[in-house]
């Protein structure tokens, strides 16, 4: 339970070094924004043209009676935009942290010089787009695990009460796991920590990782609070991604969080 706390601690540390940190709180909004735009023009675009692309793609239901016809392409329309809305939310945070590599890449760097005890921090060494290659190519892996994941709750979601409770629980703590590998990964990968080492890493710490990844898991299904909370989750994510490798984290985020306990406790001897 204690690493439940911590995890969520961090979540908390992150977006409080970034409201110490204005101008680097704009730079990380950038990829949201540009994210943002693009997948809100996409739905846009689908749901204009998505009755037209059922059609296309149904011709052999154009002799069908008035209200069967109408019916089924409604119902395939209505399924198309439901799975653009699922792939969306699923996909935000690895598109955005894709199209935001330079951006997040050069945050987490700032964030690990400030919280280093000897003021420096790792560097991959690589060019950017060997970086942007091995990020990708590590998303899509990410993105088809949680697809696996994905269809398998969906099926168990049918069983009686089990899926209606249990399942949805079950599925934001593992939308939470994947939502922090993700976010980890640029300081990890920056560290040379490739991703079968990552999802080792990461399963070795699950309570911490969940006490992360699922609090923001609920918030990002909200894209524009995703966009909002992005920077600081980048930041979060590098001060537990120095967590999981032992590395001492020595900044004004430890003095806020001791300084934070006093309080708490001074206000409990009053009490």
């Amino acid at each position: 339970m204690r690493d439940l706390g911590a995890g969520f601690r961090y979540l908390v540390d992150g977006q409080r070094w970034m409201a110490r940190h204005g101008k680097s709180y704009g730079f990380g909004l950038l990829p949201g924004l540009i994210t943002l735009v693009l997948y809100t023009a996409a739905l846009v675009a689908l749901a204009l043209w998505g009755e037209d692309a059922v059609t296309w793609a149904t011709p052999f239901a154009d002799g069908w009676p008035g209200p069967w016809l109408g019916l089924f392409r409604g119902f395939l329309t209505a399924v198309l935009f439901a799975l653009g809305l699922l792939l969306a939310v699923v996909t935000f945070t690895a598109v955005t942290l894709l199209v935001g590599q330079p951006f997040y890449e050069n945050l987490s760097e700032t964030v690990d010089r400030d919280v280093s005890p000897d003021g420096t921090a790792p560097e991959s060494g690589l060019p950017l787009w060997r970086e942007l290659w091995i990020s990708a190519r590590d998303s899509l892996r990410i993105v088809l695990r949680a697809a696996v994941w994905g269809i398998l709750l969906f099926a168990l979601g049918f069983l009686p009460f089990v899926g209606q409770t249990v399942i949805p629980v079950v599925g934001f703590f593992v939308t939470g796991f994947f939502l922090t590998e993700e976010l980890a990964s640029v300081a990890l990968q920056r560290r040379g920590v490739d991703l079968r080492a990552r999802l080792a890493l990461l399963r070795s710490r699950r309570t911490l990782v969940w006490g992360f990844g699922t609090p923001l898991a609920l918030a990002f299904l909200v894209p524009f609070v995703a966009v909002l909370l992005m920077p600081g989750a980048v930041a979060g994510a590098t001060l537990l991604a120095r967590d999981l490798l032992g590395e001492a984290i020595t900044d004004g985020v430890a003095q806020e969080r001791e300084a934070a306990a006093d309080s708490e406790a001074e206000a409990g001897t009053d009490r």
